[in-house]
């Protein structure tokens, strides 16, 4: 199954007349990539081209825009474009296969796509809670940088992150940061709250502390009863600080 992290993408060249038995390739070739169950690819067709025949195909000249380059490209595991590379090998007589290591950064699934009716899915058992304190005003290459720590955090695929905006505070500098008439812009305090599992959190305190100038982390134990419905997160912790 493809997942985020190392993968190979696959790229077939060919031509919109080339066959297959009785039928276009690239329609063949498509059909067999879904009945072996991989996870998507996209056939596209090109406005011009030319191969090994040295012949450059385009919609200008009736005759040659049967020829015009057709490009089917997916995304999968390397175990997976093993299994079905020796079958494309074979059905792409007058063409061109390319393969290429590449990484998955994000891999999103939309709920319910079937139309089916899907039940919560409950992950439950032990985690870690991360409360990250600091100013406001912070901020991380011109944006808040509360901001720029959750897009971190969406980016790492942790689990869940919340902002709370503070009142009054203060903080390793003793000054007090409050919001009053006099001083309607002052830094009020910040606090980030992170869960997911223990590794997971100690990589997200590694890259929250290298954008971290002034500021506090702390960690505690939580158990975490996780709940999915429909794209919809809600989770219930309860826990001791660490």
């Amino acid at each position: 199954m493809l997942t985020r992290g190392p993968a190979k993408r696959v790229t077939i060249f060919l031509n919109e007349d080339t066959r297959h038995h009785l039928t276009p390739l690239h329609d063949a070739v498509m059909t067999f990539l879904m009945h072996k169950g991989v996870a998507g690819a996209t056939a596209t067709r090109g406005y011009s081209g030319f191969g090994a025949h040295q012949t450059l195909h385009t919609p200008k000249i009736e005759v040659l825009a049967e020829h015009l380059p057709i490009r089917i490209e997916f995304v999968e595991t390397a175990e997976k474009v093993e299994e079905v590379l020796p079958t494309l090998y074979e059905m792409v007589t007058d063409g061109l296969i390319e393969v290429q290591d590449t990484t998955v950064v994000k891999l999103a699934r939309q709920a319910g796509e079937s139309g089916a009716v899907l039940g919560p899915e409950r992950q439950a058992g032990p985690a870690k809670l991360l409360r990250v304190f600091l100013g406001e005003a912070d901020k991380w290459h011109g944006e808040p940088l509360y901001d720029a720590i959750v897009k971190k955090l969406r980016m790492m695929e942790i689990a869940g992150a919340t902002v709370y905006r503070g009142i009054v505070g203060y903080g390793a500098k003793g000054h007090e940061h409050n919001r009053s008439f006099w001083h309607p812009m002052r830094d009020l305090p910040v606090m980030i709250s992170v869960i997911d599992t223990g590794p997971k959190i100690a990589e997200a305190a590694e890259a929250i502390e290298a954008m971290l100038e002034d500021g506090l982390m702390v960690t505690s134990d939580v158990e975490m009863v996780r709940l999915v419905r429909s794209g919809t997160v809600t989770a219930e912790v309860s826990g001791t600080a660490g």
